[in-house]
């Protein structure tokens, strides 16, 4: 596995991070069993990024987490998010920080994040949701300094909204934050136009997430495949747009040449081409996923010719609901 700093001063961390949305939930049925197991390979594979989100199973994928560290005496680094107070994703444009996060609240769920991981600091903590006239509103600020003053959270980042990644410019201009994390996949590619130059010249360290599409890139998929009961993406894919997604994924199927034996492994390495990016994280609830996923980090890159080629497929869209 090999390492990327985690921006300027930062770590070393795993450049094949671990998701652990589903562990929490929305994703159908949730085995913690199986996802234990999982979260154990990848530790054993070299991955020491770890993702979460006080807002996965209100707790529970940190929890989870606490529990195999303590079982396997590991330390890896953990990530994880504080949720907007009033539960809105994204969030309404014109609403005021402190109806999202109050000082106050922040520090209370960081706090409880802290207990649920069984730690006495957080490695990054970060806001779930942001908008960039945030900047100058509220006392978010004033938390997050008294929280690394008190040596509760070492690093602190912003997850920026599904699709925006225009949203956190001038935040990662203020120099006020050590990590954004966004969404950049084949399909949307808008993050390396001006986020990921401006996080170089700044030191910010980036944060690649949803990078197989919620399995759209993950070349399993087809337009017949039917989701179970409390998973997600039967509204992420409702209609027409599975066969859709289908079709603009198979457009893809040229860079699924060896070494690379899915268009996920392919999707992932798309990803880790962009030298402003310190880890992608994947969802991976089974052993197979962790195998294949893995893998990758060792596998050389595309040519310039693939990556031009790549660059003119894209295909910007938010099928994301709203939730609030």
């Amino acid at each position: 596995m090999r390492l990327r700093t985690l921006g300027r001063g930062g770590p070393l961390v795993s450049e094949i991070g671990h998701g652990t949305w589903a562990m929490g939930g929305h994703w159908g049925p949730r085995d913690d069993a199986t996802a234990s197991a999982a979260l154990r390979a990848g530790l054993e594979s070299g991955i020491n990024f770890l993702d979460t989100a006080h807002g996965y199973g209100h707790g529970h994928s940190e929890r989870l987490i606490a529990r195999v560290l303590r079982e396997t005496g590991t330390r890896p680094f953990v990530a994880t998010k504080c949720p907007p107070k009033n539960l809105a994703w994204p969030p309404k444009p014109g609403v005021p920080v402190q109806e999202v996060f109050p000082g106050r609240y922040l520090i209370e769920v960081t706090e409880y994040s802290l207990k649920n991981l069984g730690v006495d600091c957080l490695d990054l903590q970060q806001l779930h949701v942001w908008e960039d006239a945030w900047l100058t509103q509220g006392d978010w600020l004033e938390a997050v300094r008294l929280l690394k003053a008190q040596g509760k959270i070492r690093r602190f980042g912003v997850s920026l909204n599904d699709h925006q990644p225009e949203n956190g410019l001038n935040l990662v201009a203020s120099g006020l934050i050590d990590s954004v994390q966004v969404i950049y996949n084949l399909f949307d590619q808008r993050a390396r136009e001006r986020l990921f130059p401006l996080c170089r010249e700044q030191g910010v360290a980036v944060i690649v997430r949803v990078p197989l599409d919620e399995g759209g890139l993950s070349g399993a998929l087809t337009p017949q495949t039917r989701f179970p009961k409390g998973d997600w993406r039967m509204h992420y894919f409702q209609g027409d747009r599975l066969r859709e997604t289908c079709e603009r994924a198979a457009a893809f199927e040229f860079l699924r040449r060896p070494p690379f034996t899915s268009l996920a492994q392919a999707a992932l390495k798309f990803c880790l081409m962009e030298p402003a990016v310190s880890t992608v994280i994947v969802g991976m609830r089974s052993l197979e996923h962790v195998r294949a996923n893995v893998e990758v980090s060792d596998f050389e890159g595309f040519s310039e010719e693939e990556l031009k080629k790549a660059y003119t497929l894209s295909w910007p869209r938010n099928y994301y609901p709203y939730y609030g």
